[in-house]
């Protein structure tokens, strides 16, 4: 295991951005294949929408990865977090770290936002596109991805995690984004895979247009988060309608229009 978590302690910044363009480039094709539903649109104009608001992640992540580094090195030195208050095998350590993070990072600030009417606003955004495929994963409001780091920090400095834990959690983090965005049809393997992890037919009720689906499986890898807490579902994926009851479908790639939904007072809330 540590040959493993060393190879991504030192993975070095362009071998991480060709992960992303990978996964993207593979689940693309995929969906011309093993397509989910048929949706009539302009992929690679609607892509480009999406890969904007990714160009803003992307930024984003720079300033908070500098703020990471400062993080793991006082967490190193001070021997802070969770995990220094006792002596595990270093594999156990690892599924505990991403154990937390998925939960702190992503399913708990999942649900905030979905809870939180002001940072629902934040979020809508991501649930507006009407038209869900791989490339919705890339899609979220600066403000919605910097609220979503911060858990993050918050989770790796509660378990006092290292670096190459954090790491190797963005890696299975983009891979499951992208996966579970994905336009693809896998039949009856969908419905077994949602038994531990979150499966694509199992994320698209999370885009249903309208509640209760929208406020239900928030997880991002495990879907045993949402079965724990109550807020899985299962059903036919076919009826399914994407976008929000709350924004005018037409919208949805109009990209100045997107940014500016948290301070729209025209756009009515829920809650």
């Amino acid at each position: 295991m540590s040959p493993l978590l060393s190879f991504f302690e030192e993975m070095p910044l362009w071998i991480r951005l060709l992960w992303v363009v990978c996964v993207l480039a593979f689940f693309w094709i995929l969906e011309g294949y093993y397509t989910l539903v048929h949706l009539s649109y302009k992929k690679w104009k609607h892509a480009g929408v999406n890969f904007t608001f990714l160009l803003f992640t992307m930024a984003i992540n720079v300033g908070f990865g500098t703020l990471t580094l400062g993080i793991f090195y006082w967490i190193k030195t001070s021997s802070f977090g969770l995990l220094h208050l006792v002596d595990l095998p270093v594999w156990l350590e690892c599924i505990i770290a991403l154990l937390a993070l998925d939960l702190i990072a992503q399913y708990a600030v999942h649900y905030l936002l979905h809870k939180v009417k002001w940072l629902w606003r934040l979020h809508i955004i991501h649930h507006s596109d009407t038209k869900v495929d791989v490339t919705t994963g890339t899609r979220h409001h600066p403000l919605d991805f910097i609220f979503r780091e911060t858990f993050a920090l918050f989770a790796v400095l509660l378990m006092g995690m290292p670096i190459a834990f954090y790491l190797f959690y963005r890696i299975l983090s983009v891979f499951f984004t992208y996966f579970t965005h994905a336009n693809i049809q896998l039949g009856r393997i969908d419905k077994y895979i949602s038994y531990v992890f979150v499966s694509p037919n199992m994320h698209k009720f999370h885009h249903h247009w309208e509640m209760p689906w929208t406020d239900t499986n928030f997880g991002n890898m495990f879907s045993f988060w949402d079965r724990i807490f109550g807020t899985f579902v299962y059903d036919d994926p076919k009826k399914v309608r994407y976008g929000l009851d709350l924004i005018d479908d037409s919208t949805d790639e109009d990209i100045l229009y997107q940014l500016k939904i948290p301070f729209n007072k025209a756009v009515k809330t829920k809650g």
